[in-house]
């Protein structure tokens, strides 16, 4: 097993660790602030904690299959089995919460906003250390470590929607807002986890795939 490998499995596994304990955070004070967005950005952060988590799993899993003399398929479907299974996941979720925000926007609710915000700068600053940590080399990519960077990315990008929501309706004192920055976030989330689907559906059935030629944002 190569080196950078290892490096990316160590690097997988503290993301995991460190977005996990932000998610339940998130998660809690989304219910007790009863900020939409705030929910929204933890359940979001959860479906990638499985999906990172399953990307850690997936080089565990590769790792010991690469010694193995038994198993003689294509390691690389794992991860691309992995990546595609959380592309899955992050579609569920997306419109678990785009149906919880409408719900939101017909039952307003009071929201403690000053502890909301808090929170999400918090989730923000734990998403730019995660990308960091994941930060890697475009020659060392792989579905996996590229699939859990763009999660983070992913997050960080909900995590500043929900900032905003919450610093607006705040600001405003409109309470939908908040709603609406929880749908905008469920539509970042099933635009990338569509396309995760695809690519890594494309790989799982050998297709020729064209993004071997060319960079994705």
């Amino acid at each position: 097993m190569s080196v950078n490998k290892s490096k990316q499995e160590n690097k997988t596994k503290w993301v995991v660790v460190l977005t996990a304990a932000t998610m339940i955070v998130e998660i809690v004070f989304g219910l007790t602030t009863k900020s939409m967005a705030l929910l929204a950005d933890g359940i979001h952060m959860g479906s990638h904690v499985l999906a990172i988590g399953l990307s850690w799993i997936a080089y565990i899993f590769v790792r010991k299959v690469d010694k193995s003399e038994k198993f003689k398929g294509d390691s690389d479907k794992i991860l691309s089995l992995s990546g595609y299974s959380s592309g899955l996941i992050l579609l569920i979720f997306a419109f678990v919460i785009m149906s919880e925000a409408i719900q939101r926007m017909l039952n307003p609710q009071v929201i403690n906003y000053i502890d909301a915000i808090y929170v999400a700068i918090s989730g923000l600053i734990v998403n730019i250390v995660s990308a960091f940590i994941l930060h890697h080399k475009h020659e060392d990519s792989d579905h996996n470590i590229r699939a859990a960077y763009l999660h983070v990315i992913a997050d960080a990008l909900t995590s500043l929607t929900a900032i905003l929501g919450l610093i607006a309706a705040l600001i405003w004192d409109i309470t939908y807002i908040d709603a609406i920055a929880a749908i905008i976030s469920s539509f970042v989330i099933i635009k990338w986890s569509i396309g995760l689907l695809k690519d890594s559906g494309k790989d799982l059935l050998d297709m020729e795939n064209e993004h071997h030629h060319h960079h994705h944002h």
